[in-house]
């Protein structure tokens, strides 16, 4: 089977022969391996190392039309030290911000090493031109984000019109450049698998993207219920882990939306590991997207640590 994006998306028609070719989805047999992986258990120093890798992962996030250059400062703070009191906590992977937000994330983030994200794309609808939808992307580029999340269309890719939904993919990841720099923003592909139905398409959704040129595909905005569970994220690791075996190129996954307590991380964590394997336990391939899921993992390191634990209102509320 060839993965020539090239001539798999020399036409539509090509592209879907392409993607109604990949081996169907057992739905049953997901949702089983997925709950059968939700059961394994973790204890003492296992547990601490998987809390500080799951908070090394975190992609803090507020897209709110009420956002604040004083909230984002506030998160970003957060971002590079969750816990003040604590230096030994690592810092979180990225914060999340709309584009207007990204320069003032930017400078208060600055030398922390904490990436700088941003929604691009019309997000979450992904309802307006590919024009508007890179110039978006190229001016969140500009502003200093390191990467882009976008939204696909899902219309378009439920009516079957594969090409247009690869050609904006491949549009906006050329608007991820940077000029004079080798230091592309990288793309993370939104899916939205609430609203795609079925595991097969979130199968043929995962393989599109990562032939467009994604960078991480991503489960939901968090504006769509429901948003990340483990059987999608679970097909979705699958993807990434047989898209490497066939091109030698490996891609990032991140769920999104619904991920709120450590042991909610810890059975992603073991997902992972089970069906992709080691080389995504790391923040550079997988990330998750849950910005209340911080203070959880802040309670139960203190726990593990001391033996108590702190009230909820210790942690700054995001």
């Amino acid at each position: 089977m060839t993965t020539s994006p090239a001539g798999i998306a020399s036409s539509n028609a090509t592209l879907r022969a392409f993607l109604h070719g990949l081996p169907g989805v057992d739905r049953v047999g997901a949702d089983q391996r997925a709950a059968m992986l939700g059961t394994r258990s973790i204890k003492t120093t296992a547990k601490a190392r998987a809390i500080d890798l799951a908070i090394s992962m975190v992609d803090l996030t507020t897209l709110e039309g009420a956002d604040t250059a004083g909230k984002v400062r506030a998160m970003c703070a957060k971002a590079a030290h969750p816990d003040p009191a604590d230096p030994s906590v690592p810092k979180v992977a990225a914060v999340c911000v709309y584009p207007d937000l990204v320069a003032v994330a930017v400078e208060a983030l600055g030398g922390s090493g904490v990436k700088v994200a941003s929604v691009a794309t019309a997000f979450p609808s992904g309802r307006s031109s590919v024009e508007v939808k890179a110039q978006d992307t190229a001016l969140a580029v500009s502003a200093g984000a390191d990467e882009i999340d976008m939204v696909i269309d899902r219309g378009a890719f439920l009516s079957g019109d594969y090409l247009k939904v690869f050609e904006e993919i491949a549009a906006i990841k050329a608007a991820c450049a940077r000029d004079g720099d080798a230091h592309d923003a990288h793309l993370k592909v939104i899916l939205e698998t609430g609203e795609l139905t079925t595991y097969d398409n979130v199968r043929r959704a995962s393989w599109l993207a990562m032939l467009a040129g994604a960078d991480f595909i991503k489960t939901s905005t968090g504006k769509v219920s429901p948003a990340a569970t483990l059987p999608v994220t679970l097909v979705m690791l699958e993807a990434v882990r047989d898209f490497r075996a066939q091109t030698g190129r490996m891609v990032g996954v991140k769920p999104a939306g619904g991920i709120r307590t450590t042991k909610d991380a810890i059975k992603y964590l073991v997902l992972v590991n089970e069906t992709a394997g080691a080389d995504w336990l790391d923040p550079d391939w997988f990330r998750l997207g849950a910005s209340s899921l911080l203070n959880d993992l802040l309670m139960q390191r203190q726990k593990l640590a001391t033996g108590r634990y702190a009230g909820p209102d210790y942690f700054t509320l995001d």
